[in-house]
C-alpha cells in the first residue's frame, strides 16, 4: 500500500480531533452529575414541590460556574455549545412543526378587503388544498384566475393598494402582480421565522433548532430539554396579536337585553318543537340585576331551561367585565355568541360588540367575560405595533407584571384613550391573542408618557414570556402546530440506558465473533471497529448532527455492516493464500480484489440511506446522517487502518498470521451446492409468499399510525397493570369511535391513539383531549395524582403521559406521499446504478426483482401478524426507514454476489450457468457471516433497545433474514434466466 505514512499520520490526527470533539460531551455530563449531587444534597425530596427546587438550585449553580475554566481550554458555556446533540428522544423536550398560515398574510396583503372575487377564491383555495400537494399561494392564484372574469390582482381594494403601492399599480396584469405577491409573501415567511426564533433565544434551552421546510411555509422548531411543555407551546403558537380595547360598563342597557333576547332565541334554536305561547315579561335592563334574578332562581331554573343566562354569573362590581361563566361553560357560551343569528339580535349602537373572555389563571375555575367596544373593521383603538419595549417586572405588591413604552404615535393614541376611558368611566382591556389580559380602569384623567402596564395572576415565567414575545414582535400570521412530538425527560433517560445497553451488548458480540472466526487477524479489525465508532461520535459532534434513538440503532447497525468490509477482505485474502501466494502477495490481492464489492455494497447502502435523509424528517433524520456517517468511517477504517495495522505486523520476519481458528479453518472452503438447480423450488415458494403478502395487504391493510393518517398518541403508564380492551371502551365513550389503545412494552404501559378533533388545531384542543384522559384515566392513578403530574413534561415521572405525539392531516398526507417517493426513488436509483456498473439491464432486473419480494414478504408479514405480535407493529416513519434500510441491504448482498459471478464468468466463461454456482459457492462464507454477525446485532437492539425500537427492528430482522435468501435464490437465478439466451449461443460458438 502506497502513502503508509500520510494515511497513518491521517488517521492519527482524526482520531485525536474525534478525542478533542467529544471530551466537551464528557466535561458537560460531569458538571452537570456535580450539580445534581449538589442539588440532591441541600434539597430532601420531604420539601414541597422539590423537583423544581432542585432543578432551579442546578441551573443556579451551572450558571455560577458557567464562565469558570475547565481544563485549560474550555468553559461550561464554552463546553455546552459543542457537545454532541442528544435528540428529544434522549433528552425529552418538543418538536412542533408550525404552519404560517399564507391565507393569513394575503388578507394583510389585500388590507383585510372584502372583495367577493378575493375572499371566493380563498375559500376555493381552502377546499382545493385539502386534496393537493400545491403550495396555498398557487392555489389561491389557481382559484382567483378561474372566477375572476374583469377582476384583478392589482385592482385598488385587492393588491393596488395604499400599503404595496410602491411595488404595485393599477396597470400592471396578473402575471406581472404575482411574483410580487410570492415575494411578499417569502418575506412574511421569513419574518415569522426571525420573530420565532427571537422568542425561542428567550426561551432558556440549549441547543434548540430552528429550520425552514422549503417554500411551503411551515417552519421546524425543535427544543430538546424543555420542560414546561405548555410554556413552550404557548410561546411558539402565540402571534402576540397586542390590542388595546375600551370596555363596555356593566350599566349597558343595550346589552342586557341583548342577553335577554338571546336567550330567548337560543331556546327557540335548541328546543324548537317547544310551545312558546307563555309571554315572558322583560326584566330590568341592566345586566347586574337581570343576571342577580337568574343567579337567585338558578336552583328551580336549569341551563337547559335558559341555554345563555343559566351559565352566566353577574360580574363583580367593582370589575369592567360583563359578566362571568365557569370556566367548563366558556366554550359553549363563546359558540353561542358566534352564532349569526344570535349576532344579528345586537341593538344597533352595540352591533360592532367584540366579545373576550379573560386569561384564566392556573386552577381558576370562573373566569369573566368582556364586552368591547369594535366597529365594523373590528380594528382596535391601539395595536400592539406602537410598543417599541417590553420588560419583565414587579408591581407595587411585589407582584410579575409586564410593562411596556410606546412610540410617539402610540404614546398620542394612549392619552386619547385613556382620556376616553376616564369620561365614559369604563375599563380598558389589554388583549393579547384575543384573551383580556387586564381591563384596568383610569382614576386620574389622560394618561401622557406612552407607558403602561399589564398586571395579573402572573407567574415570573409568564411575564418573561409575555415581555419576549413583544419585544419580538407579532407573527406576520397565524402559527398553528399541525405536528408535534412531546418527550417527557424520564422517557428520554429511559432510552439512553436502554439504547447503550444494546450497543454494548451487539459490540462484545462481534468483538468476539470476529477473534472466534478469524483468529489474531480478527483482532486488528476488532481495533478497527472500536476505532471506527470513535470517529462516528467525533463526527456527529463536529458536525453538530443530534443523536436519536434511530440514530443509535443506525450506529449499532453500522457495527454488524462494518464487519462485512472486513470479511470481505479476510475470505479474499484466505482463497489467494490457498491459491499458493506469499504472505505479503496474498494479502495486497486480497485487499485489492476485495475493493470492488466493498465499494459497490456500501455505493448502494449509502444511496438508500441519502434518499432517506432527503425524505425522512425528526428522528429517522438522526437515523440516516449516522447511517451515512458509518459507511464513509467503516469504509476508511477497513481498507486502510486494518491494512496498516496487518502489514505492519506481517512485516516482521518470523510472524504468523492465520485469517481463521481451528475450528474454522475449512469452514464453507468446499461447498459445490447447485443453487440454479433449486431456482424453480425457490420461485415457487417465493411466489406462494408474495401472493399471500399482497392478498393480506387488500384485504386486512396495514396498521397506519398517526404519521400516516393523522391523530393523536399518547404513551401512559401506569403503576399497575391495566386491561387495553377495558379502558379502549371507556376512552371511545369519551372521544367516540376510532380511539384505540394497545398494551405498549410492560403490561402497565399503554399506547392510545385517537382521530379525536384532527381537523382541529391549537393548544386549546390538546389541553382538552388530556384533560379528559386524565378524568377517564384517574381511577387507574395512584391517589393524589394531579393533572400536572399526569401530563407530560413533569420531570422524573414514573407514571403518566410520557410522550405525546400529534400529526394534522395535511402533513400526514405528506408524510405518506414522501414514504411513496422514498421507496420508489431508491428502486429506481439502485437499477440506474447496478446498470451503471455491471452494463447489463439483467442484472438491475435481477436485483429490483428481489427488492420487490423482500419489501412485499416484510408488509405481508406486518400485515399477517400485525394484530397478534407483542409489541408495537404500526406503520409510520420509522417503519419506512427500515423498509428503506432493508433495500440497501439486500443490494448489498446481492451486489457483493453479483461483483463475484462477473469476476468468475470473466476469467472462466458461462458454461451454462456451472461458473454462476461456483460464484455462489465462494461467497457463501461471506454471506452467512455477515447475515450472522448483522441478525445478532439486530436481535441486541431488538430484545435490549427499547419498546418505541421493535417494530423498527422486527421488519430489519425479518428483512436481513429474506433479503440473504433473494441474493441467492431471487436475485442470481433472474439474471441468469434473463441472460441465458442472449450468452448460450455465444458459449456454442
Amino acid at each position: 500500500m502506497q502513502n503508509k505514512g500520510l494515511i497513518r499520520l491521517f488517521a492519527i490526527l482524526f482520531g485525536l480531533v474525534s478525542i478533542y470533539q467529544l471530551s466537551f460531551t464528557f466535561i458537560t455530563s460531569k458538571l452537570e452529575n456535580d450539580a445534581e449531587a449538589y442539588a440532591v444534597s441541600q434539597i430532601s425530596e420531604a420539601e414541597d414541590d422539590y423537583v423544581a427546587k432542585r432543578e432551579a438550585l442546578e441551573a443556579s449553580y451551572l450558571d455560577s460556574i458557567s464562565d469558570n475554566s475547565v481544563l485549560g481550554f474550555t468553559s461550561y458555556e464554552d463546553a455546552k455549545t459543542k457537545e454532541l446533540n442528544k435528540g428529544l428522544d434522549l433528552k425529552g423536550g418538543i418538536n412542533v412543526t408550525l404552519q404560517i398560515s399564507v391565507k393569513d398574510i394575503l388578507r394583510g396583503l389585500a388590507n383585510n378587503t372584502k372583495n367577493p372575487v378575493f375572499n371566493k377564491a380563498l375559500a376555493d383555495a381552502d377546499n382545493a388544498s385539502k386534496s393537493s400537494d400545491a403550495t396555498y399561494l398557487e392555489l389561491f392564484f389557481d382559484a382567483f384566475d378561474n372566477i375572476k372574469g374583469d377582476t384583478k390582482l392589482a385592482s385598488p381594494d385587492i393588491f393596488a393598494n395604499k400599503g404595496l403601492s410602491d411595488d404595485i399599480n393599477f396597470q400592471m396584469t396578473d402575471d406581472e402582480v404575482k411574483p410580487v405577491i410570492r415575494r411578499k409573501i417569502d418575506e412574511s415567511i421569513v419574518s415569522a421565522f426571525e420573530v420565532l426564533r427571537e422568542r425561542i433565544d428567550g426561551f432558556g434551552v440549549t441547543q434548540p433548532n430552528i429550520q425552514r421546510e422549503g417554500n411551503s411555509g411551515r417552519i421546524l422548531v425543535e427544543l430538546p430539554g424543555a420542560r414546561d411543555i405548555a410554556r413552550a407551546q404557548e410561546l411558539l403558537s402565540s402571534t402576540a396579536q397586542l390590542e388595546f380595547w375600551e370596555t363596555y360598563p356593566q350599566s349597558n342597557q343595550s346589552l342586557g337585553a341583548f342577553f335577554v333576547n338571546a336567550n330567548e332565541r337560543l331556546k327557540e334554536i335548541l328546543e324548537p318543537t317547544e310551545s312558546q305561547e307563555d309571554e315572558l315579561s322583560k326584566p330590568e335592563s341592566e345586566i347586574d340585576s337581570l343576571l342577580s334574578d337568574v343567579a337567585q332562581d338558578s336552583l328551580d331554573m336549569a341551563p337547559q331551561t335558559n341555554p345563555l343566562l343559566g351559565k352566566l354569573i353577574p360580574a363583580d362590581p367593582g370589575s369592567h367585565a360583563i359578566a362571568r361563566a365557569l370556566v367548563a361553560d366558556t366554550a359553549e357560551i363563546g359558540g353561542y355568541l358566534r352564532m349569526p343569528q344570535i349576532k344579528r339580535l345586537l341593538p344597533n349602537d352595540v352591533q360592532f360588540t367584540k366579545f373576550l373572555w379573560e386569561r384564566p389563571s392556573q386552577d381558576a375555575e370562573v373566569v369573566e367575560l368582556y364586552a368591547l367596544k369594535s366597529n365594523r373593521d373590528g380594528i382596535p383603538r391601539i395595536s400592539g405595533d406602537v410598543v417599541s419595549d417590553a420588560q419583565d417586572s414587579f408591581d407595587q405588591f411585589n407582584k410579575p407584571n409586564i410593562s411596556m413604552t410606546m412610540n410617539t404615535r402610540g404614546a398620542k393614541e394612549w392619552e386619547e384613550l385613556t382620556g376616553d376611558a376616564y369620561n365614559n368611566q369604563t375599563g380598558i382591556a389589554i388583549v393579547l391573542d384575543n384573551k383580556v389580559y387586564t381591563a384596568p380602569g383610569v382614576s386620574s384623567g389622560p394618561i401622557s408618557g406612552g407607558r403602561s402596564e399589564i398586571t395579573g395572576t402572573f407567574t415570573v415565567n409568564e411575564t418573561k414570556d409575555i415581555a419576549n414575545v413583544l419585544r419580538a414582535g407579532k407573527l406576520p400570521a397565524s402559527a398553528e402546530i399541525i405536528q408535534s412530538e412531546v418527550v417527557g425527560p424520564s422517557l428520554g433517560q429511559e432510552a439512553i440506558d436502554s439504547g447503550f445497553m444494546s450497543f454494548v451488548i451487539a459490540m462484545l458480540f462481534v468483538l468476539v465473533w470476529m477473534i472466534f472466526y478469524y483468529g489474531r487477524a480478527g483482532v486488528f479489525a476488532d481495533i478497527a471497529l472500536v476505532f471506527n465508532i470513535l470517529l462516528i461520535f467525533g463526527v456527529l459532534t463536529s458536525l453538530g448532527a443530534v443523536l436519536t434513538l434511530p440514530g443509535i440503532a443506525g450506529i449499532v447497525l453500522t457495527i454488524g455492516m462494518s464487519v462485512d468490509a472486513n470479511v470481505l477482505i479476510f475470505e479474499r485474502v484466505k482463497e489467494e493464500l490457498i491459491r499458493g501466494k506469499g504472505k505479503a502477495q496474498a494479502i495486497a490481492d486480497g485487499f485489492g480484489n476485495a475493493l470492488s464489492s466493498i465499494l459497490d455494497a456500501n455505493i448502494t447502502t449509502g444511496l438508500t440511506a441519502i434518499i432517506l435523509f432527503i425524505f425522512g424528517s425528526g428522528p429517522i433524520k438522526g437515523f440516516a446522517t449516522t447511517l451515512l456517517i458509518g459507511i464513509v468511517t467503516s469504509l476508511f477504517t477497513a481498507i486502510f487502518v486494518t491494512r496498516l495495522m496487518i502489514e505492519a505486523y506481517t512485516a516482521k520476519k518470523g510472524r504468523r498470521l492465520d485469517f481463521s481458528t481451528g475450528i474454522t479453518k475449512n469452514l464453507f472452503s468446499k461447498m459445490s451446492i447447485d443453487f440454479l438447480v433449486k431456482r424453480k423450488i425457490a420461485y415457487v415458494i417465493s411466489g406462494i409468499l408474495v401472493a399471500v403478502s399482497i392478498f393480506s395487504l387488500l384485504t386486512t391493510g396495514l396498521n397506519q399510525g398517526v404519521d400516516f393518517i393523522g391523530g393523536r398518541s399518547y404513551q401512559i403508564r401506569f403503576e399497575k397493570s391495566v386491561s387495553p380492551s377495558e379502558i379502549a371502551s371507556e376512552l371511545n365513550e369519551v372521544f367516540g369511535s376510532g380511539t384505540n389503545v394497545k398494551t405498549f412494552g410492560d403490561a402497565n404501559q399503554i399506547k392510545v391513539t385517537t382521530p379525536y378533533k384532527v381537523d382541529q388545531e391549537g393548544i386549546e384542543v390538546d389541553t382538552e383531549i388530556q384533560n379528559k384522559l386524565y378524568t377517564s384515566l384517574q381511577k387507574y392513578l395512584p391517589d393524589g395524582t394531579s393533572f400536572d403530574d399526569f401530563t407530560v413534561g413533569a420531570s422524573e415521572k414514573s407514571i403518566g403521559i410520557l410522550q405525546s405525539v400529534k400529526v394534522g392531516p395535511t402533513i400526514a398526507d405528506d408524510i405518506k406521499k414522501n414514504a411513496f417517493l422514498a421507496i420508489l426513488g431508491s428502486l429506481a436509483v439502485v437499477f440506474l446504478y447496478i446498470l451503471l456498473r455491471f452494463r447489463k439491464w439483467q442484472f438491475s432486473l435481477g436485483a429490483v426483482v428481489a427488492v420487490f419480494h423482500d419489501v412485499m414478504i416484510v408488509l405481508g408479514i406486518f400485515s399477517l401478524t400485525g394484530s397478534i405480535m407483542p409489541f408495537n407493529m404500526e406503520i409510520d416513519q420509522a417503519f419506512i426507514a427500515a423498509i428503506l434500510t432493508v433495500i440497501g441491504y439486500s443490494l448489498n448482498d446481492t451486489v457483493v454476489v453479483f461483483d463475484r459471478i462477473r469476476e468468475i464468468v470473466g476469467l472462466k466463461g458461462w458454461k451454462a450457468g456451472e461458473n454462476i454456482n461456483e460464484a455462489l459457492n465462494s461467497t457463501l462464507s461471506r454471506t452467512l457471516n455477515t447475515s450472522l454477525t448483522t441478525l445478532i446485532v439486530l436481535l441486541a437492539i431488538f430484545i435490549f433497545g427499547g419498546e418505541s425500537l421493535r417494530g423498527f427492528m422486527f421488519a430489519m430482522i425479518v428483512g436481513v433474514i429474506v433479503g440473504t435468501y433473494s441474493s441467492v435464490f431471487i436475485a442470481t437465478p433472474v439474471m441468469f434466466d434473463s441472460l441465458k439466451k442472449k450468452i448460450a449461443p455465444a458459449d456454442k460458438a
